[in-house]
């Protein structure tokens, strides 16, 4: 709602508003850990958002894994409008694609699928955004490929991430300084090769 202007949404209002909203949420979080007991609480909320797959269980999985699911299978169903849309809103418009409420739909699937997932195993970053590149790199741009190849991607992944964290030490170190590790450098390759185009 904070990045539409005129009944219409700019990619870099939406950017810029998921800066702000980034920015309130990461105070109130420091905000938690400020008041958190320092004996119990405090470490908890730390490792959470360094992120780990160790503290999921098969309950935790029966809560989120249909949310993930029928968000994921969503997507898919539409994914040839993504194609549509990549090539500009009016031109989406043009061809019968109601552009705001489909962004809209894209948005509340993305969010379960990533609240879903942050639930269970805390704050795992990079994967979502170098995963979807290296898949691109592998099938070409159109998301009925690409969709489906950065799930298992992505999956892979974490899963060989995941390992380095629980056999490279003595004690798990925690995935998401792994793939920010990983992640970051890798990000910072594909910016300079593509100079942001992504192609």
């Amino acid at each position: 709602m904070l990045a539409r202007i005129y009944k219409s949404t700019p990619t870099l209002m939406l950017v810029l508003s998921g800066v702000i909203v980034a920015a309130f949420f990461s105070s109130l979080l420091s905000g938690a850990k400020y008041v958190a007991d320092p004996e119990s609480k405090l470490p908890v909320i730390t490792y959470w958002l360094l992120g780990s797959l160790n503290k999921a269980s098969l309950k935790d999985l029966v809560t989120v894994v249909p949310l993930i699911l029928v968000s994921s299978a969503g997507l898919i169903l539409v994914s040839w409008k993504l194609n549509v849309l990549a090539m500009g809103d009016d031109e989406a418009r043009s061809m019968g694609v109601k552009t705001e409420s489909f962004k809209a739909f894209i948005i509340i699937c993305t969010t379960i699928i990533t609240a879903s997932a942050v639930s269970v195993c805390g704050i795992v970053g990079w994967v979502g955004l170098i995963i979807p590149h290296v898949g691109r790199m592998f099938v070409g741009p159109n998301h009925r490929v690409l969709l489906p190849t950065s799930m298992v991607l992505g999956a892979v992944f974490l899963l060989i991430v995941d390992d380095i964290a629980r056999t490279s030490t003595a004690q798990e170190i925690p995935i998401g300084i792994l793939t920010g590790v990983i992640g970051a450098p890798f990000f910072a390759y594909l910016l300079r090769k593509t100079k942001g185009g992504w192609k």
